[in-house]
C-alpha cells in the first residue's frame, strides 16, 4: 500500500470518528432540550422564578448570588414580596441599552414582554429573525419548521451548527436560543404547515413572521393572518436580492378599508411555477438572507412596541415594499403600496377565504401556485444512464461491448458558467442553458444566429458532426429541453446523429458513478 493510500485511509477513519461524535453531541444536547423542557413543563412558573431556573445559562454573578442568598433564608414557604418595579432586576440589566432609547422604553419593553411571536420557517430569514427577537426580550416565540439541519444551511442559518447537523431545526434553534435568553418562553412547533393546522397554531400568537421560501406558503400564511387578526411581516431572498413588506397592518377584519393590505393585495396572482427558483438552484449570498431576516425583526419590534394590541395600539405605518440590491449603486429602495383591494379573496368585503374554506381542505394553495412536473422531454432511446455512460467513458461501447476511442463523442455541459467552474467532467464543452434557451429557431429548423458566442460553439458542434453528442447538466431537466434545441436545429444530421442526455445529470453521476465528485 502506498503512503497516499494509507494517509487516505487514515483520514476517511478520522472523517467517519468525528461524524459520530458530531451525532452523540448533537444527541446530547437534543436530551438535555427536553429534560430541561420538561422541568419547566412540571414547574409551570406564572413568572420567572430564579429559584427554577438553570444556572448553567450565563447569568451574572450579582444575580446568582441574590438566588443563593435567597436560598438561605427560611423553608421557601413564605411568598416573596412584591417587586417596587414593573420589571426583574436582570431585566433592566440585560435590556438597559433599548430601555434607554425613546423609542422602545418602559413600556416598549413592557409590550415585548407581553407579546408572542410565531416565526414561520427557521432557515436563512428565521434564524437572525429568532435570535433578535428574543434578544430583545419578547415574551414568547414559537418556531414553525419540518425540515432538518443540513450542512449546505450552515452558511447562512447562524443558529445552527455543525454539530447538530440531522436534528431538526425547531429543536436544533431552541438550543441556541435559550443559550442567548433562557428568559424567553420557546414553542416549538416541528412540522410542516397545512391548511388544516395554520388556524390553530396562528391562534395563540399576536404577530407572524413568514420566514418561508415558497409561493403556497405565502398565501397560506397571510390568508390565516387575515382571517385571525394578525399583523405579518413578510421577507423574501434569493442570490443577492431581497424584499420586506409588513402587511395586515393594522390587522382590521376583512372588509375594512382602513386595514393594512395582505399578500393578495400586492400578489392576485403567484408567478408562474416555471419561474420559482430556490436558493438550491439560484444561489444566495448568506450577508443577504440575513440582512432581510434582520429587518423582519426590526418591523417586528416597531410593530410591537407601537402597540400591537387593540387596546393601546399607535398609528401604523403607510403600507410599502422595501427592496434590497447588494451589488447595486442604491442598496435599499421603497415603493408606496396601495391599501386593501376593493375586490381582494381574503381580505375584502366578498372574501372567499374563510375558516370553513381552510379547515375543509378546499383551498389548495399547492395547486393555487402550480407545480412543475418532472421533466419528462424525451423518449427511452434518447437518453442513457450514468452508468452506461460511464463504461462508454472507458473506452468500451455498453451497447455492443466494442472499444471505442476516447474521442468517441461530444459531451456538453449546460449548467452557467459558474457551476461549470467548481468541477466538470473531463473532456466536456460547456454551453450554459441560458445561451441555448435563448437561439431561436425557425420553421424550417434554421437557426437564426444572435450573437458571436452562438455562432461559435454551433460551428464547433458542426465540425464535429459524425460523432454522437451527449448532454449533462445538475439534475437531469435542463440537459433534455438542450436535446430537443438542438435537433430543432438540425445537428443531427437528419437523424443520423445520436443526440441525448444523460439521466439524473451530474446528481445521478455523483450518487452511482463517482461518489468524490463535489456536492453543492
Amino acid at each position: 500500500m502506498s503512503v497516499i493510500d494509507s494517509l487516505r485511509q487514515q483520514i476517511a477513519a478520522c472523517e467517519a470518528q468525528l461524524a459520530t461524535l458530531r451525532q452523540q453531541l448533537a444527541e446530547a444536547e437534543h436530551l438535555q432540550l427536553q429534560s430541561r423542557r420538561q422541568a419547566q413543563e412540571e414547574v409551570q412558573p406564572a413568572t420567572f422564578d430564579p429559584l427554577t431556573h438553570d444556572m448553567s445559562y450565563g447569568i451574572h454573578d450579582d444575580f446568582r448570588s441574590e438566588v443563593f442568598a435567597a436560598l438561605s433564608h427560611g423553608d421557601g414557604s413564605e411568598q416573596p414580596p412584591r417587586s417596587r418595579w414593573p420589571l426583574d432586576k436582570m431585566e433592566y440589566k440585560r435590556y438597559g441599552r433599548q430601555l434607554i432609547m425613546p423609542e422602545v422604553g418602559l413600556q416598549g419593553q413592557l409590550r415585548l414582554k407581553k407579546t408572542s411571536v410565531l416565526i414561520v420557517g427557521v432557515g436563512g430569514l428565521g434564524c437572525p429573525s429568532a435570535a433578535y427577537l428574543v434578544g430583545a426580550g419578547v415574551g414568547t416565540v414559537g418556531l414553525v419548521d419540518g425540515d432538518t439541519v443540513e450542512e449546505s444551511n450552515l452558511h447562512r442559518q447562524i443558529l445552527h451548527s455543525t454539530a447538530r447537523v440531522g436534528m431538526t431545526k425547531v429543536e436544533s434553534a431552541m438550543v441556541a436560543l435559550n443559550s442567548l435568553n433562557p428568559n424567553v418562553k420557546l414553542v416549538p412547533h416541528a412540522a410542516r404547515l397545512t391548511p388544516d393546522t395554520a388556524l390553530s397554531i396562528f391562534k395563540d400568537y399576536d404577530i407572524v413572521l413568514d420566514c418561508t421560501d415558497s409561493p403556497a406558503s405565502r398565501y397560506l400564511i397571510s390568508d390565516t393572518c387575515v382571517l385571525l387578526g394578525k399583523p405579518l411581516v413578510s421577507a423574501s431572498a434569493l442570490r443577492t436580492d431581497g424584499q420586506l413588506m409588513v402587511l395586515n397592518n393594522p390587522p382590521l377584519p376583512p372588509g375594512d378599508a382602513a386595514g393594512g393590505p395582505c399578500y393578495r393585495c400586492v400578489f392576485p396572482k403567484p408567478p408562474p411555477p416555471e419561474s420559482v427558483v430556490s436558493c438550491g438552484d439560484g444561489g444566495i449570498l448568506g450577508p443577504v438572507v440575513g440582512t432581510m431576516g434582520v429587518l423582519q425583526a426590526l418591523e417586528a419590534i416597531k410593530v410591537i412596541t407601537r402597540g400591537v394590541h387593540s387596546s393601546v395600539r399607535g398609528p401604523a405605518e403607510a403600507p410599502s415594499l422595501l427592496i434590497f440590491s447588494a451589488y447595486a449603486t442604491q442598496m435599499f429602495r421603497t415603493i408606496r403600496l396601495r391599501t386593501r383591494k376593493p375586490k381582494c379573496a381574503a381580505c375584502s368585503a366578498q372574501a372567499t377565504v374563510t375558516p370553513e374554506a381552510l379547515n375543509s381542505g378546499s383551498l389548495d394553495y399547492v395547486q393555487f401556485c402550480g407545480t412543475i412536473n418532472p421533466v419528462d422531454a424525451l423518449s427511452p432511446n434518447e437518453r442513457i444512464s450514468v452508468e452506461n455512460y460511464a463504461k462508454l467513458r472507458t473506452g468500451r461501447n455498453p451497447i455492443t461491448g466494442t472499444e471505442v476511442s476516447a474521442d468517441s463523442h461530444v459531451l456538453v455541459d449546460v449548467r452557467e458558467k459558474v457551476q461549470f467552474d467548481l468541477c466538470s467532467l473531463e473532456g466536456s464543452v460547456n454551453i450554459p442553458f441560458s445561451a441555448v434557451s435563448r437561439l431561436r429557431v425557425g420553421d424550417d429548423a434554421v437557426k437564426i444566429p444572435a450573437t458571436e458566442e452562438e455562432e461559435r460553439w454551433i460551428a464547433e458542434l458542426k465540425a464535429r458532426g459524425d460523432k454522437p453528442l451527449f448532454v449533462v447538466c445538475r439534475l437531469g431537466n435542463d440537459s433534455q429541453m438542450t436535446v430537443k434545441k438542438l435537433k430543432a436545429m438540425g445537428l443531427d444530421n437528419g437523424g443520423q446523429r445520436w443526440i441525448g442526455d444523460i439521466k439524473g445529470g451530474l446528481r445521478a453521476w455523483r450518487e452511482k458513478v463517482d461518489h468524490e465528485f463535489p456536492d453543492y
